[in-house]
């Protein structure tokens, strides 16, 4: 545990300056709290690597010992499956309540793209309750996407052919009138692209017509055969990413990328930020931001945050997916190169209150460790690396964001 002694003004900053969750995902609602297997809370694995190793990683061990002192049991005597049975004895609003009040975080900027929000998830608004601040919206462009093209796509599910180039058009424009209308709305702050887990980032930036009538005919096979439509094909997915990129910029607000670590649908070499360099290059008016501190190319993404003015770092979702040594190996990486003016932090919590909890204490005391060496190391004064953990936490995201709030929080 960290000493409130040794550098009491950075500790107090670290531990209770409020923060803006710059990217995360509804939790669920109190009837469906059990829909998903709790081992999520910790890993990205899915299947049998999920519920019968996870549990064997570092970060499980760690997370299972918080999560013991957060329930009120023996952090050293409590198992995995002790540690679910009491959870759920605990009522769901005394867990959430337990979770968020030591957070500190004043603002949620939620992801409910994210499948199964609608069935199981809580409205980004009744977040609102958590929070000091009013919740803001991530807008997923994929799923806005999906939704277009089944609706231009149905009134010709009876036909043997397909007149591709005006349905095309039809699509394009759509999307470029409903990207318009969400960056208007006021509660909404980010564009999202989950194109690392569809098709990967690199993404062009020249596209062939020819390209994208055969993959409109392709997805159009599949859904007269009474498939679900999907966007997987690179050159569709591309051309989503270039929409949103050029209306993002036209209203100033950002579009955040998955990137780095994810479950086994991503393909892992495509899901390095370097492949984005030309893309990055090529809207240098639009605002990207690199989710999850791109873990485990944070070094890569560093390297793109600190030489184009137009790309931020988020280093969330690691905070509990990796271990504690993990986490201070990624943020330390961070700093090598970063700018600190545009790092920013993250829970990527999602499903359960817990990984809000988790995300938070977790990464609080990692960025009390690593700037604290900092101090020690004599690269910083005290309050240098206080004013870096406000802007991690706070302000850069508040900047980016256009959010206009103040810290609720008195210096001293």
């Amino acid at each position: 545990m960290s000493d409130p002694h040794n550098y009491p003004i950075l500790h107090r900053t670290t531990f209770q300056f409020p923060a803006i969750d710059n990217h995360a995902h509804p939790i669920l609602k109190e009837e469906h709290r059990d829909a998903f297997t709790f081992e999520g809370l910790v890993s990205e694995a899915q299947g049998s690597a999920l519920t019968n190793d996870s549990a064997h990683t570092l970060s499980s061990l760690r997370a299972r010992k918080d999560l013991a002192i957060l329930y009120g049991l023996d952090p050293l005597a409590t198992t995995w499956e002790q540690l679910k049975e009491h959870r759920k004895t605990i009522p769901y609003s005394q867990l959430i309540e337990a979770c968020f009040q030591p957070t500190h975080i004043q603002c949620l900027l939620l992801d409910d793209g994210l499948g199964g929000v609608e069935e199981v998830g809580q409205g980004y608004q009744a977040h609102d309750v958590l929070t000091r601040s009013p919740t803001k919206r991530i807008v997923r462009i994929e799923v806005v996407a999906e939704g277009l093209m089944k609706s231009v796509l149905t009134p010709h599910l009876g036909t043997d052919t397909l007149d591709v180039a005006p349905i095309l058009s039809q699509f394009h424009d759509s999307l470029y009138y409903a990207f318009e209308a969400d960056a208007r709305h006021p509660d909404v702050v980010a564009f999202k692209s989950v194109i690392c887990y569809r098709t990967g980032l690199d993404i062009s930036t020249f596209i062939s017509q020819a390209s994208l009538k055969f993959s409109i005919l392709e997805i159009f096979k599949t859904y007269q055969a009474g498939g679900k439509i999907r966007l997987c094909h690179k050159a569709l997915n591309d051309m989503v990413v270039q929409v949103a990129l050029e209306v993002a910029a036209s209203h100033n607000i950002p579009v955040q990328f998955h990137t780095g670590l994810g479950d086994n649908d991503i393909t892992l070499l495509l899901s390095s930020p370097s492949r984005m360099q030309a893309i990055i290059k090529a809207y240098p008016e639009t605002k990207f931001v690199l989710l999850h501190g791109s873990y485990p190319y944070t070094r890569e993404a560093g390297y793109l945050t600190a030489t184009y003015s137009n790309v931020y770092l988020d280093f969330g979702e690691v905070f509990p997916m990796v271990s504690r040594r993990g986490q201070e190996n990624l943020l330390r990486q961070v700093f090598e190169l970063c700018p600190t003016n545009k790092i920013m932090w993250s829970t990527d919590g999602h499903w359960w209150p817990e990984s809000f909890y988790l995300g938070s204490i977790q990464a609080r005391e990692c960025l009390f460790k690593i700037v604290k060496d900092m101090v020690n190391d004599g690269d910083l004064t005290e309050h240098e690396a206080s004013d870096i953990v406000k802007k991690a936490l706070f302000h850069n995201a508040n900047t980016l964001y256009n959010l206009g709030l103040t810290p609720d929080f008195e210096d001293t």
